[in-house]
């Protein structure tokens, strides 16, 4: 039998073992170990009656079964049974012993994890926090940290024993710190450690009692007699401490400048490295590009910069000469603006998008051309094109403009950000500016400052006098709290070299001199004052400057307030803070926008298609040149008769009253017909070509007129009326007709006029009509014109009431009186002779009847012309039946048709002459005044102000301001979608 033991762990094992051996046990619960009997009561409850306490902890420790147990001894006679049993008894030893093995090593590295971490919490917490610092490592570096091989970098750095060298003496430093500490009496940060120091001095050039304090150290109140000793004593430890702080700055500052360099020339490689490890880089790169996008279609959308536009820009403002110009090219690391001694320089606003990129290049906007900074060729013609573009955008009779100028400025280790330069603030304005420069200057400067959102880089110049300075006046209206504006004060070695007091730089860069607040105040040095300086020599002399000044050294400058490098740090991430804040704003403003145009376009113009002015141009281009078109598809017909008919109308006149009149009236055959050649001869060589070919000009114009006219009609649409009349109008004045084609006209209507033979009874009919509507078209003006002299006859005065006029009444009288004489000599000349005149003046006297001799011959005149014209008439219809005599020659014919040869030959000139005009128009000068034309609208396409000035309207306007909306809202969606990808 086996023996119970004490422990449950026995009784579960002996039970077990029994149970396997075939041997019952009973034990009584009460001598069961503790451990048993809760294992009993968890196992036997009232739902398990069958599980006795036995079972239970077989059951509990049936994984024990598997441990190895040490084997009883075999019975004798066992054999090779029992060696094989013995075999198997050292294995489960053996595996026993090395399953503790693992746990002891598991345990130990718990604890020394454990310990390891608790170490190096309470190194940690030793160390000062450098969370301030974490601009030192560029976000580029965490970027392509996925994409560095570890090992290569890893070797790429230095030595331990190296970075060693450059960490501070900690002992040393825990020293000072505990005797500050019993100076104090409080525990200090590590930022306020430099103030404390200073205090300590100041207080100790006061003989302030404060330095009487007991030693911390020994809590008792310090001798009398070693007084002196104390206080020399504690101003050289005071000053090794100085000491010492600056020359850990110097070491981390020129570790820093040391990894920075390789860290650029790790970028350069990288960039130009065409894998995927820059994928991330290239959507960084394109960031800034996308969002200065969206700044010039802003631009070109809204020039009168209203409040609409709040997307952060970083606008540098400041005096003339302040340097603002050095301050860009300091960040931008290349000499791209013009310079000049005094001179105003900046004339118009210059946005500069700053970017990284493998090469140090420029771009303008609208140009393709690269310029390569690192060329002193390139950078002179950078310089010279700016100063060009500037110049051309000032009006006539300004000295300023509000026209933006777009550069793009790329390279490696360049700061990304926006920065518009404005021109600098006068006082005073000089010979050769406008007398609005000022003002100009001032309401420009606002108009960018106005924005609630726009970083505000206030340059002053540190070697002038703060008093004089315009600009912080200007700054501190526009942005009171100073919540967007970063002070730098320029200049700081002249001003250190000159200022008596250099106490004076302290107060300006504490924000305590000027009554304008800023979030954050530098200390720049721009370069000696030479224009021929590099970049890279005006950053050693900038660094070098600082290094030795003692506005670093005694404390009145912090490090971080210093050089343009961490000024360009310092506006870049302001900018983006900015950029993030507001840009999605700013999207919904220009969404909510878009909605409005919409619905006003959808209001308004339901059938129309949303035309912007450059494409309505384009479709008033098409019509244009259609209708110029069309004047080669008229007729020949068409254009012989316009001509033929406009010619006459021009030249009647004259035929009538200068050559037919004057002939007719000798009452000769021979002397009408000499009369007749010479007046046609004379009539030739000075005015009919001339007359002619204005004729031809005006029925081109006239024909190109009305064919607009007509397509309008079809059209309806009056938004291009002004386009249409100005493009007439300047190609019109542009033309200028042939007039080589004068002498060969001339030629041409000589030989026609001179030509007497009508060949056929046609053309003599023809002659005939063509000389009665002459005649009836001349007695019907004629006969107007008594009608105006005499008044109203009977009839109108008795049924219309009508009375006459004195003077018609003396006119009436009058021509009753010469009416008389013709009638009493029906073969009158047209000249009243002296006492005919007497005698009609006589005869209207004795009637009561005062009458002038000028009012009766101009009475005379008219009456004459009429009884002429109604011979004429008379005679014209006689010759209808004259041909026979005219084509026979019958000279003693009492009937003598020469005017109808005249008329004739008048007719004959004129159907020759615009024949002859009809194959110059369509042949030359339609096709010139289409090339007319065309260049016109060439010219009205690039000048966007002609056409905002001829393509005018709401429906206009709305297409324009629908079209900018979208896509700036587009541009802004993608640039925010670039944003969250890169966060």
């Amino acid at each position: 039998m086996l023996r119970v033991g004490s422990s449950a762990a026995c009784v579960a094992c002996r039970s077990l073992v029994s149970n396997n051996m075939g041997v019952k046990f009973r034990i009584p619960l009460q001598k069961l170990h503790p451990l048993s009997r809760a294992i009993h009561h968890r196992y036997s409850g009232n739902n398990n009656p069958h599980r006795t306490p036995h079972r239970t902890a077989a059951r509990y420790f049936t994984s024990m079964s598997r441990l190895p147990m040490r084997s009883m001894k075999p019975p004798p006679g066992s054999g090779g049974h029992r060696h094989q049993q013995q075999r198997n008894f050292w294995v489960a030893r053996l595996a026993a012993r090395l399953l503790r093995l693992r746990y002891i090593l598991l345990g130990t590295a718990v604890g020394g994890g454990y310990t390891a971490k608790k170490t190096y919490e309470e190194w940690k917490d030793l160390l000062p926090d450098f969370s301030e610092y974490n601009w030192v490592v560029p976000d580029f570096v965490w970027e392509l940290s996925e994409h560095i091989d570890l090992d290569k970098l890893a070797k790429a750095l230095p030595e331990m024993e190296e970075i060693a060298k450059l960490l501070p003496d900690f002992e040393k430093i825990g020293e000072n710190f505990t005797f500050l500490k019993g100076l104090l009496s409080s525990s200090v940060s590590l930022g306020s450690e430099v103030k404390g120091v200073s205090g300590l001095l100041l207080l100790e050039n006061a003989g302030d009692p404060a330095l009487k304090a007991t030693d911390s150290s020994t809590g008792a109140a310090p001798d009398t007699s070693d007084k002196q000793y104390k206080k020399s004593s504690d101003k050289e430890k005071i000053d090794q401490l100085q000491e010492e702080l600056l020359r850990t700055q110097l070491k981390y500052q020129r570790m820093l400048e040391r990894l920075e360099k390789e860290n650029k020339e790790l970028r350069k490689v990288v960039l130009q490295k065409d894998d995927k490890g820059i994928h991330q880089r290239k959507v960084k790169k394109s960031l800034i590009d996308l969002y200065s996008e969206v700044l010039d279609i802003l631009s070109d959308y809204d020039s009168n910069y209203n409040t609409q536009d709040h997307l952060p820009r970083v606008v540098v403002v400041g005096d003339q000469s302040a340097g603002k110009t050095s301050v860009l090219e300091m960040i931008a690391q290349a000499r791209i603006f013009p310079r000049g001694s005094g001179e105003m320089m900046t004339r118009s606003p210059v946005k500069v998008t700053l970017s990284e990129g493998p090469h140090h290049v420029a771009m303008f906007k609208d140009s393709g051309r690269e310029f390569d900074l690192t060329k002193e060729e390139d950078l002179a013609a950078l310089r010279h094109e700016i100063e060009l573009r500037m110049r051309k955008s000032v009006k006539e009779g300004h000295t300023v403009s509000s026209e933006t100028i777009s550069l793009s400025v790329k390279g490696p280790g360049i700061q990304r950000m926006v920065l518009v330069d404005l021109p600098g603030v006068i006082s005073t304005v000089t010979t050769g500016m406008a007398s609005d420069t000022k003002e100009t200057i001032f309401s420009m400067s606002k108009a960018y400052m106005q924005n609630p959102n726009a970083i505000i880089l206030c340059i002053q110049d540190g070697s002038v006098d703060a008093e004089r300075s315009l600009v912080t006046d200007l700054v501190s209206q526009m942005d009171p709290q100073g919540r967007r504006t970063i002070f730098v004060l320029t200049k700081v070695d002249l001003a250190e070299k000159n200022l008596a007091s250099p106490n004076r730089i302290q107060q300006i860069v504490e924000g305590k001199l000027f009554p304008m607040k800023a979030l954050g105040y530098f200390a720049v040095v721009t370069g000696k004052g030479g224009t021929g300086e590099s970049i890279d020599a005006i950053k050693d002399y900038e660094e070098e400057f600082f290094q030795n000044s003692r506005l670093l050294r005694d404390g009145m400058l912090k490090a971080h307030q210093v050089t343009t490098k961490n000024l360009s740090l310092a506006v870049s991430d302001c900018f983006w803070k900015m950029v993030r804040e507001s840009v999605e704003q700013q999207a919904d403003v220009f969404k909510a926008s878009r909605f409005n145009l919409e619905t006003e376009w959808k209001n308004n113009y339901p059938r129309l298609r949303e035309l912007d002015r450059n494409e309505l141009f384009e479709k008033a281009k098409n019509e244009i040149l259609d209708e110029v078109i069309s004047l080669s598809q008229v007729t020949p017909q068409l254009w012989e008769s316009i001509l033929q008919k406009k010619l006459w109308e021009r030249v009647s006149t004259h035929v009538i009253e200068n050559i037919y009149l004057p002939a007719a009236q000798t009452m000769d055959s021979g002397t009408f017909n000499t009369t007749v050649d010479i007046k046609l001869k004379q009539w030739t060589d000075k005015q009919l070509p001339h007359k002619a070919l204005e004729v031809a000009w005006e029925t081109l114009q006239e024909e190109f007129a009305r064919f607009m006219a007509e397509y309008k009609g079809k059209d309806q649409d009056d938004i291009f009326d002004k386009l249409k009349e100005a493009v007439k109008d300047e190609s019109i004045k542009r033309h200028k007709w042939n007039e080589r084609a004068m002498d060969s006209l001339r030629v041409i209507q000589h030989n026609a006029l001179e030509d007497r033979s009508i060949t056929d009874k046609p053309q003599w009919d023809a002659a005939i009509q063509f000389m009665e509507e002459t005649l009836e078209s001349r007695l019907k003006d004629n006969e107007s014109v008594i009608r105006d002299m005499v008044g109203p006859d009977w009839k109108e005065r008795w049924l219309n009431w009508l009375n006459r006029t004195p003077e018609q009444h003396i006119r009436n009288e009058t021509k009753n009186e010469l009416d008389r004489v013709l009638k009493l000599h029906d073969d009158h000349t047209a000249y009243l002779a002296s006492d005919e005149v007497t005698t009609v003046r006589k005869n209207l006297e004795a009637r009561g009847v005062e009458v002038d001799p000028v009012l009766i011959k101009d009475t005379w005149h008219q009456l004459y012309r009429r009884h002429f014209l109604q011979k004429a008439l008379t005679h014209c219809n006689l010759c209808k039946r004259g041909f026979y005599y005219y084509q026979r020659h019958f000279v003693d014919s009492e009937l003598e048709c020469n005017d109808v040869v005249l008329f004739w030959r008048i007719q004959r000139m004129l159907v020759i002459t615009a024949n002859t005009l009809r194959q110059q128009l369509t042949n030359t000068e339609v096709r010139r005044l289409e090339k007319n034309v065309k260049e016109v609208l060439d010219d009205f396409g690039e000048d966007l102000e002609k056409k905002t000035q001829l393509i005018t309207g709401r429906r206009v306007q709305l297409a324009e301001d629908l079209k900018k909306v979208r896509e700036i809202q587009e541009k802004l969606e993608t640039f925010i979608e670039a944003l969250h990808k890169e966060k």
